[in-house]
């Protein structure tokens, strides 16, 4: 068992990115256990202890050591003016594989039309230290009150405009809501505490994590291709897959023949596919990769 002196204390975000989270670790290869009501996941690596923390609070233990890192959004380092270390990008969000963007947005029928049209109005968010801080940086004197919640229906009652995460936008035009701008596009990042960091035995674990994250996502949206290919349709087929990177090709027992192997985009799979078959390839086997470690 783990006598405690190697232990990494982990942040896992709770709330919208727990699952996406905890999918992309077992993707990574991590095993993980979490019970439904337990703050406390369980990893199969005895070398990591993790706990489930507010993603807009997780910068703040992680600077503070309370954790040696965690994963939690751009946005909500920025806000808390956390002074951390930034290990990896990870591009993924609730729904997707995108940034997530923090817009101001206001009724459809608003007289705002601008960002300066502001000055002097009431403005209602969850983000409200980046908020004032950005809205200063334009010239714009605005009241900006915290939100608990539901901030899309806040307008125009309880505030003339909102600052609100989207990835999509369908939330605020299904609350008749439209963006006057975008204040600020976030990603996923894995942060360190500075202190951890500069422990040998924690900083390489810390970048070993990171590698198998970011290698599970370059994979969520790629597959591999393997086929056999005759020498006589070996030119027309490498041509085919001269925009990739450079297939894995190797001979077969049988003399003229190939073995080509090759990570694509799986939307691209379903193109080129048809066109390999005709081209002479044969054999031809889609998998699934967890993980893509250039």
């Amino acid at each position: 068992m783990n006598n405690g002196k190697y232990q990494l204390k982990l942040g896992l975000p709770k709330g919208s990115l727990q699952e996406s989270t905890l999918k992309l670790f077992r993707k990574a290869g991590y095993h993980i256990s979490v019970s439904s009501r337990s703050y406390y996941p369980v990893f199969d690596d005895l070398e990591v202890s993790s706990m489930l923390i507010r993603a807009q609070e997780m910068a703040r233990y992680v600077a503070d050591g309370h954790l040696d890192c965690g994963l939690t959004g751009r946005d909500w380092v920025l806000e808390q003016n956390a002074d951390v270390v930034e290990v990896a990008e990870l591009l993924y969000a609730k729904e997707g594989f995108r940034p997530v963007r923090w817009v101001i947005a206001v009724p459809v029928d608003s007289k705002i039309k601008t960002i300066k049209d502001l000055d002097g109005k009431r403005v209602a968010t969850e983000l409200v230290g980046y908020t004032k801080r950005y809205l200063k940086s334009k010239g714009i004197r605005a009241e900006v009150d915290f939100s608990w919640g539901a901030t899309e229906v806040k307008p125009p009652q309880l505030a003339d405009a909102i600052v609100e995460l989207t990835e999509t936008g369908t939330s605020l035009r299904a609350n008749n809501l439209r963006i006057v701008e975008t204040m600020i596009e976030s990603t996923t990042r894995f942060i360190a505490n500075k202190r951890a960091w500069q422990e040998k035995w924690k900083r390489r674990k810390m970048e070993n994590i990171a590698l198998l994250l970011q290698g599970a996502l370059a994979a969520e949206e790629k597959v591999g291709l393997k086929m056999n290919v005759p020498e006589k349709a070996f030119k027309k087929v490498l041509s085919l897959l001269a925009a990739m990177h450079s297939p894995t090709v190797s001979c077969l027992s049988d003399t003229g023949w190939y073995a080509i192997d090759v990570v694509i985009d799986e939307k691209t799979a379903r193109d080129i596919i048809p066109k390999l078959k005709s081209a002479g390839a044969s054999g031809i086997v889609e998998y699934p990769l967890n993980k893509v470690i250039p």
